[in-house]
């Protein structure tokens, strides 16, 4: 089965409508430089947020911005009272460490649970936000009712927006966990055991279809969660034009008994589940108020 990342996505907009319409939110994206894939994420947020009924604002600044002046920016936007919800869209130039900048948002307004706070709290079994790809994942597998205890999970890439946080979910919730970074050369000897195969390395049909076992879980994240991954993916593996993702598509899914196609698996679903971070933190904020 293809999981079709924009209809479910439309299915979660349909929801959080009813419950924006009784928030006054608003989502504030800071972008640095002209990154296309961040143009194009970006760009998507601000679509979702209007779907809905949130109100959007995008900060631009150079790319030759000083560290210093920088982070003072990133810091008023983050205090100002009108901002539900922040997102420092990565990555940022060199020079600038993105924790830095990331520790700056405070965490009732960090939709991306990307600060050392909300990720500390994610790790310590916090599940109520979830980082978002984490959130598509846990949609997805409750979606088709995948159960996770005693699963082989094997997750191909070690970034800090995909593999990072799913391997703390998984184990969590008692998968047997194998991670793949790219020091590993023979990955197929891990990738044909996997009941859940998740790839998030921005690597081009990384993945063929004698690399998997029959009945396989798969989700493509190689462009949908990340600037960086898109990109490196953009120069390295374009065609005409056309993005492709870490999964062969073509071979794996005659294989798979799910797979998320590139584009319009897991990225919408990605996107969504950011603005239900924000409708869900803001109800956190508000119950805090009332007591």
């Amino acid at each position: 089965m293809i999981i079709d990342g924009r209809k479910l996505s439309e299915e979660i907009f349909f929801k959080l409508k009813r419950k924006t319409k009784n928030h006054n939110l608003k989502l504030a994206i800071v972008l640095v430089g002209e990154n296309k894939a961040s143009e194009i994420f970006t760009k998507k947020k601000g679509e979702a947020c209007k779907k809905i009924g949130i109100d959007f604002e995008l900060f631009r600044f150079s790319s030759k911005v000083k560290k210093e002046n920088f982070k003072k920016e990133v810091l008023k936007i983050a205090k100002n009272p009108k901002i539900s919800g922040l997102i420092v869209q990565l990555p940022l130039p060199k020079g600038i460490k993105e924790e830095e900048i990331l520790d700056l948002i405070p965490q009732k307004k960090d939709v991306d649970v990307l600060s050392e706070k909300s990720l500390k709290k994610f790790s310590q079994g916090d599940f109520n936000i979830l980082p978002p790809t984490v959130g598509a994942v846990s949609f997805l597998l409750k979606k088709f009712k995948i159960k996770i205890k005693g699963k082989n999970v094997v997750l191909v890439g070690a970034g800090k927006l995909v593999g990072k946080p799913l391997n703390v979910w998984f184990l969590k919730n008692k998968a047997n966990v194998i991670v793949i970074d790219k020091f590993v050369k023979s990955i197929s000897l891990f990738t044909k055991k996997a009941d859940i195969l998740i790839s998030g390395t921005g690597k081009p049909n990384l993945i063929k279809g004698d690399m998997v076992k029959k009945g396989v879980f798969v989700l493509d994240f190689g462009s949908g969660s990340s600037a960086v991954a898109s990109l490196r993916r953009m120069r390295a593996g374009s065609l005409k034009g056309k993005i492709r993702g870490d999964i062969d598509f073509k071979s794996v899914s005659r294989k798979a008994s799910y797979i998320s196609p590139v584009p319009g698996g897991v990225g919408p679903l990605t996107i969504a589940m950011v603005l239900e971070n924000l409708v869900k933190i803001s109800e956190e904020e508000e119950k805090k108020n009332k007591m």
